[in-house]
């Protein structure tokens, strides 16, 4: 891979003290070598990124996201989760074949990279999981990704499978994946979530995650009506019926977790559970918004996540930031949130809730060169005071210029390239129109 070196920005290397410096950022091959100061090439083979004006930081990492659903943009409006679920998105997930599967997801890449987002935790459907993979690999998104597990005698006939299945083709995936293009590509075991998996499948899922030394990737307490339906059914609160059948740890990240009881926050700040948060999907499927602040001051672990196009409408981890930092501040007051812990959910956050905080989330040499370069002149960021206030407050992922992934210039003056934009476009609005109306028939 060479050298890459971004020259001249500002740098925030999401350290400790949320020091801000000047300089160039430089990896070799891969590996950060320096951050700050001048850096003179050591190779004949180097690119130079000019980032002048721009803040140089670690790429964004979310860590809840599902790719498969990026064809649904915009066709699950207006809808509360289980109605959500159940009238658009498990048919519309039903209806989609591998090359749809394979489009969305590279449509997801796309919006992802060009918007700074470097690395993803990904749940997709009960099937064509390798498309997804795929699409990762050729982009060259920083990806774990593991299939919809869902066994429930209740869920629809079209995404249903059988327990022994759903478990045999996960352990198939994580050694076919897991691992991939130097550790570029992971698998995490994801059950969908309580409602949709026998306690057998997520016992047995849990079990087969530790064994294989693979994360976990669930979602919980994210609605009332949820909730409700829990207790009935399993007799306990979501977390709690989850840490019964070994789903609670540091290895595991819980999507949502807007109603939590006492007992449940008690499991997650003693055991270590990434809460991932995702502050625009739980507005906009009215699901309500998690207490991260008072969370946070517990010690829970918090991280963010766009979710999918079709309960946010984009993938944007700028607008996540933002949202991030307003949300709380009514209720916590407005030093709640400040703009650097903010960015530090958004990289460090993710990258533990991923299990590779050793290996990225900060500029520090040794780590993995995932590393973006976000333009402070625009009308809407000038004059910047704070680089963190622009980050979160003003700056936008169309502000993104430069995008290395383990070394790789994977964006560069705003443009992909290691993929067409134009026909990954095309190929989304052509085949999200066949799925829709496969749908209706």
């Amino acid at each position: 891979m060479g050298e890459v070196i971004l020259r001249g920005g500002t740098i925030l290397t999401i350290d400790a003290g949320s020091s801000v410096s000047h300089g160039d950022v430089a990896c070799r091959d891969g590996v950060l070598v320096q951050v700050g100061g001048s850096y003179t090439p050591q190779t004949d083979d180097y690119q130079i990124l000019d980032a002048t004006g721009c803040v140089v930081m670690p790429g964004l990492v979310q860590s809840h996201v599902h790719m498969c659903q990026t064809l649904a943009r915009g066709r699950a409006e207006n809808l509360e989760l289980l109605d959500w679920l159940g009238a658009v998105v498990w048919p519309y997930e039903a209806a989609l074949d591998r090359g749809d599967v394979a489009a969305s997801a590279r449509l997801a890449c796309l919006e992802l990279l060009t918007g700074g987002t470097t690395a993803v935790l990904d749940m997709g459907t009960v099937r064509h999981t390798d498309a997804l993979f795929e699409a990762a690999r050729d982009t060259g998104l920083r990806a774990t990704i593991g299939k919809a597990m869902m066994d429930d005698p209740g869920c629809p006939a079209g995404l249903r499978e059988t327990t022994a299945d759903s478990l045999a083709e996960s352990a198939r995936l994580v050694r076919d994946w897991h691992g991939r293009d130097g550790g570029r590509l992971r698998y995490a075991y994801a059950p969908r979530f309580v409602l949709s998996c026998t306690d057998d499948l997520l016992r047995e899922t849990a079990r087969a995650a530790r064994a294989a030394g693979v994360r976990i990737h669930t979602h919980a307490s994210e609605n009332r009506r949820e909730v409700a339906e829990v207790v009935r059914l399993r007799g306990a609160d979501n977390v709690v019926h989850l840490h019964r059948l070994g789903l609670s740890g540091r290895d595991v990240g819980l999507a949502h977790c807007v109603w939590l009881t006492d007992a449940e926050r008690g499991i997650l700040r003693e055991t270590g559970t990434h809460l991932l948060h995702c502050p625009s999907s739980n507005l906009k499927l009215g699901s309500g918004i998690a207490p991260v602040p008072e969370l946070m001051a517990e010690g829970v672990a918090v991280s963010l996540g766009a979710d999918g196009a079709p309960c946010n409408n984009n993938l944007d981890g700028f607008l996540e930031m933002r949202l991030a930092a307003l949300v709380h501040k009514p209720r916590c007051g407005p030093r709640a949130m400040p703009a650097s812990e903010v960015v530090r959910m958004a990289t460090m956050g993710g990258a533990a809730a991923l299990g590779l905080e050793a290996e990225i989330g900060s500029l520090e040499v040794g780590k993995r060169a995932d590393v973006i370069a976000v333009e402070l002149g625009g009308a809407h960021v000038v004059p910047t005071a704070d680089p963190y206030a622009a980050v979160v407050y003003a700056c936008r992922s169309t502000d993104v210029v430069n995008v290395v992934v383990d070394g790789r210039v994977v964006v560069r003056d705003r443009r992909l390239l290691t993929a067409d934009r134009a026909a990954i476009v095309a190929e989304a609005r052509e085949r999200a129109g066949r799925v829709f109306a496969r749908m209706q028939r």
